[in-house]
């Protein structure tokens, strides 16, 4: 499964950004896609994640702020990112669950105090 994502950029604290990940295949086969993000010094984490029947999950640090949505149809996912704040800043990973574990290319998100 090839992860095409977009969207990472430069906000100040309390604004917004959207991240898209789009699949090169059709996308209701897979078991989760998601997204997770790794802070310079840190391990990746999970973020956000919605599962082929469309249950979300969400890390406790992003509930309220961030909302995962899929569209079949695009094949794709997005991720709404609301409120942020500079511990958000990291790199963004697209991840996909089916045979196996697939990763897209991180997308940068840089959130200024």
């Amino acid at each position: 499964v090839q992860l095409q994502a977009s969207g990472g950029g430069l906000v100040q604290a309390g604004g917004s950004l959207r991240l898209s990940c789009e699949a090169v295949r059709n996308i209701f086969s897979i078991s989760t896609m998601g997204w997770y993000r790794q802070a310079p010094g840190k391990e990746r984490e999970l973020v956000a994640t919605i599962a082929r029947f469309g249950r979300t999950n969400y890390a406790d640090s992003v509930k309220g702020r961030f909302t995962i949505s899929r569209d079949i149809a695009k094949k794709r996912i997005d991720l709404q990112m609301n409120s942020l704040k500079p511990e958000d800043t990291g790199t963004y990973y697209c991840n996909a669950v089916l045979d196996g574990e697939y990763w897209g290319k991180g997308t940068q998100v840089t959130v200024s105090s």
